[in-house]
């Protein structure tokens, strides 16, 4: 598989919904994460991504005009002790619930399927990232219909074992724009990870269709230390 250009891969994609990349910095000092939010609807693009803990939630920018929070308003950034989760959706909350409970990344989205938003049956993207004593692994999944069927649902997970520097992969929801929206297809898409956590964080928001992007949540997690810093940057400012 070819490595594509992040950059070049977002600027030519109007809408990908919403992403995730996880991948090691090129110095290979850092576990790296991004998690993208776009939107077209009014509902949608009135969010922003706050704090919350460690991790982060979605909230509504104007609460006057929030009509319907459901599959909008989540936390799609958690940790659970040297654990860091990342997804588009509620599924954070299932996933850090039992994993708690002892059990695996895997067993957990067994319990859940895509949204309910029909008719683009939107998947369900996750990602996980574990860092412990310079130690880094990471893995990634998603919850899809059988080419639109919501009769069947696939589920596929991608682990990642000491990662190489300079390189991750990015998933995201939708293949481009559509009525109804293409699923994304086939493997996390092998990208290159480069420059710190400004100049990445500047990459990714630039590179986003300026209409539809809504929010932007980086992390560079110390892979020796476990040191985080982390960027949000939100379309919406008061």
């Amino acid at each position: 598989m070819i490595k594509l250009d992040l950059a070049k891969e977002l600027s030519s994609n109007a809408y990908p919904g919403r992403g995730i990349v996880i991948g090691k910095s090129e110095d290979g000092k850092y576990a790296v994460t991004g998690y993208f939010i776009m939107g077209r609807s009014e509902n949608s693009r009135n969010r922003v991504f706050v704090e919350d803990g460690e991790g982060i939630r979605t909230q509504a920018f104007d609460p006057s005009k929030l009509t319907d929070p459901h599959l909008i308003i989540y936390a799609p950034v958690r940790v659970l002790g040297n654990k860091l989760i990342v997804t588009n959706g509620d599924q954070t909350d299932t996933i850090y619930e039992l994993m708690d409970k002892q059990q695996t990344f895997e067993q957990a989205l067994r319990t859940r399927e895509f949204e309910d938003d029909a008719p683009n049956y939107t998947p369900r993207i996750s990602g996980i990232m574990h860092v412990e004593k310079g130690v880094y692994n990471y893995a990634m999944s998603i919850l899809k219909t059988a080419d639109g069927n919501p009769d069947s649902c696939q589920r596929f997970t991608f682990s990642y074992n000491n990662p190489l520097a300079g390189k991750g992969h990015f998933i995201h929801t939708y293949m481009g724009d559509g009525n109804p929206l293409p699923s994304f297809e086939g493997e996390p898409e092998k990208v290159e990870i480069k420059g710190d956590i400004d100049s990445f964080t500047n990459m990714l928001w630039e590179s986003l269709n300026e209409d539809n992007k809504v929010s932007l949540f980086v992390r560079y997690i110390d892979i020796d230390t476990g040191a985080v810093d982390t960027r949000i940057v939100n379309k919406n400012v008061k």
